[in-house]
C-alpha cells in the first residue's frame, strides 16, 4: 500500500483528495495536516466524513515526510513554494495542486501571478501533471506541478487540432465557465451568494493567470508560438466547467476529419470520453471523465470543440491522483472509477 500524506486538508481540494483516496485500494492516508485546525478531527472541518475518516489534523512541522511515499499539496497558490523547497531533498514524491510551479520559469510566473517566487529552481524540477499528454514524464517525476482547473479543460479540448498543425495557433478563442468552487473554500465577495444567484458573468478578461499555462502548453504540444484569447466565466453552480473553444482550419478540412483527430488522439485515454452531443457538467460530476465534443461549421469554416470536466476531480484533486497512480506504476484510473452523480 502507497502511503499518502496531504498538507492543507480543510480546502475543497483537500476533502476531494480524502474523498477518492479513501477508497483507493493501493493507498492509504497517513496524515492530513492543518495549520488553523490542528488537533480537530478532519471530520470536524469536513462533517460529510464522519464515522467515515476521523483522522485527526496535525501541525505540518510534527510530520516526517518520509513517513509516506508521496506528499500532496493541497495549499494556496505562494504557499506550496515553502513546502516544496522544503520537502524536495527528502525521499517521497510531491504532488502540488497550487499554481506554483506548473509554468516555465520563475520570471513568467511573477508576471502572472503578480507574486515574488523563492525558489527557482524548482522550476527545473517539476513535471507538468496531465496524464494524457505527458505520462512518461509524470512516471518518472519527482515533483509534479497538478494542471489549473480551466487549463485542464482547456488545454484537453484543443491539443489534438493543435498536435495536428491544421489549425491556425495565431489565434485560438477558448471561453471556460465554472461553478464557484473554483475561486476556493473561503468567503469572498465574488461567491457571496447574492452576487453569484440567478448571476452569470466573465472575469478576469485579458489578464487571467491561467491564459499562459494553457497557451504554454499548447506551445508544446504543437511544437510552436500558440496565441490563445481565453476568457473565464462564472456559473451559479458549486462544481463543473464547460468549455468552447473556436479554431480556424488552414487545409480543407470535414467533420468526419476532425472527428477522427480526437479518436486517434485520445484512443488510449481512458478518462476522455468522445461525445456525439453537446456535454453537461452533470455527465461528469464527481467524476475525472473529460466529455469531448468536436464538430465543424462549414457555414463559417470554423472549428468548434465543447467539453465538460468536473473542476474538484479531473480539474484538481482527481488529477492528481491519477498522477499518483502513473508515478507508481498503478493503472491511471485505480481508485477513479466513480460514476458521475446525475441528477
Amino acid at each position: 500500500m502507497l502511503k499518502v500524506g496531504i498538507v492543507g486538508a480543510t480546502g475543497y481540494t483537500g476533502s476531494e483528495l480524502v474523498r477518492l483516496l479513501h477508497f483507493h485500494p493501493e493507498a492509504e492516508i497517513a496524515f492530513i495536516t492543518s495549520e488553523s485546525h490542528k488537533g480537530k478531527k478532519f471530520s470536524d472541518i469536513h462533517p460529510q466524513f464522519r464515522n467515515i475518516v476521523d483522522i485527526e489534523l496535525e501541525t505540518v512541522d510534527n510530520i516526517d515526510p518520509e513517513s509516506v511515499d508521496v506528499i500532496f499539496l493541497a495549499l494556496p497558490h505562494g504557499v506550496s513554494i515553502e513546502f516544496v523547497e522544503k520537502f524536495i531533498n527528502y525521499d517521497v514524491k510531491i504532488i502540488d495542486l497550487s499554481g506554483d510551479f506548473r509554468l516555465s520559469s520563475k520570471s513568467v510566473y511573477e508576471e502572472w501571478y503578480k507574486k515574488e517566487h523563492s525558489f527557482e529552481d524548482g522550476f527545473n524540477q517539476a513535471v507538468f501533471g496531465l496524464p494524457e499528454l505527458w505520462p512518461e514524464e509524470i512516471e518518472k517525476a519527482k515533483l509534479v506541478a497538478n494542471p489549473g482547473c480551466f487549463p485542464t479543460g482547456a488545454i484537453l479540448t484543443t491539443a489534438p487540432l493543435v498536435k495536428s498543425n491544421l489549425v491556425d495557433k495565431s489565434r485560438i478563442v477558448i471561453d471556460s465557465k465554472t461553478g464557484i468552487t473554483g475561486a476556493g473554500i473561503k468567503a469572498k465577495e465574488v461567491t457571496h451568494f447574492p452576487n453569484v444567484n440567478d448571476n452569470f458573468k466573465p472575469y478576469g478578461v485579458k489578464f487571467h493567470r491561467h491564459t499562459i499555462e494553457i497557451q504554454e502548453q499548447l506551445s508544446k504540444v504543437g511544437n510552436t508560438e500558440t496565441i490563445i484569447q481565453f476568457t473565464p466565466h462564472l456559473l451559479p453552480i458549486d462544481r463543473g466547467i464547460l468549455t468552447s473553444a473556436y479554431l480556424i482550419p488552414t487545409k480543407k478540412i470535414t467533420e468526419e476529419t476532425v472527428l477522427n483527430i480526437y479518436k486517434e488522439f485520445y484512443n488510449d485515454s481512458y478518462f476522455i470520453r468522445i461525445v456525439d452531443e453537446t456535454p453537461e457538467v452533470k455527465n461528469v460530476r464527481g467524476t475525472n471523465f473529460v466529455d469531448i465534443y468536436p464538430t465543424y461549421d462549414e457555414r463559417t469554416n470554423t472549428i468548434l470543440v465543447f467539453s465538460a470536466i468536473d473542476n474538484l476531480v479531473k480539474g484538481a484533486s482527481g488529477e492528481a491522483i491519477q498522477n499518483m497512480n502513473l508515478m507508481f506504476g498503478l493503472k491511471e484510473e485505480t481508485g477513479l472509477n466513480q460514476i458521475p452523480l446525475k441528477p
